[in-house]
């Protein structure tokens, strides 16, 4: 058996509204802080808890995923504002039961919206419109979960290889 590792980083997009709220956070804890040297000192709180409350949403709104591929293992890393990192999933690719494009026939039946059979579902794909993503069909921890996935052509010609009847990765 051939021995590989893949390692693939995924950064998200930022949404659309984030920078806005990042601008009034720092605006209103300037404010509070003003006025509370100012007017009252009461309102030095406030100030410093929008400053906290900043922080805390910069950190976790800038998220990176990793994905590792190692013999028979899938596992991918949660990377918060890029210190921070969290093992979400370390899964046996051996239960598996389907990896194919969102739109794909084999996933039809997990789809949201005219699917027959809700799963708990992972996102970890980009938000990127012009990457495609990949619907997986794995057991973790003795239940079936949905995971979606930007995955690689090398990740996907290597999942093929090694179990041809579960991937689809056919172009659109």
């Amino acid at each position: 058996m051939v021995s590989y590792r893949i390692v693939e980083q995924v950064s998200r997009k930022k949404k659309s509204m984030s920078g806005v709220l990042r601008k009034s956070m720092v605006f209103f804890a300037v404010i509070f802080v003003l006025m509370g040297i100012m007017i009252s000192q009461a309102f030095m709180l406030a100030g410093f808890l929008c400053a906290g409350l900043y922080f805390v949403y910069d950190i976790l709104s800038q998220r990176d995923y990793e994905y590792t591929m190692e013999d028979n293992s899938l596992v991918i890393d949660v990377i918060y504002g890029r210190k921070y990192r969290k093992t979400a999933h370390d899964l046996d690719l051996r239960t598996m039961e389907v990896t194919a494009p969102n739109w794909h026939q084999a996933v039809a039946q997990y789809r949201k919206d005219g699917g027959t059979i809700k799963l708990k579902k992972y996102d970890y794909t980009s938000y990127d419109d012009n990457i495609p993503y990949y619907t997986m069909i794995i057991e973790e921890n003795g239940k079936k979960i949905k995971l979606l996935l930007d995955l690689t052509e090398e990740m996907l010609q290597v999942l093929k290889s090694m179990y041809p009847s579960k991937v689809f990765c056919t172009k659109s």
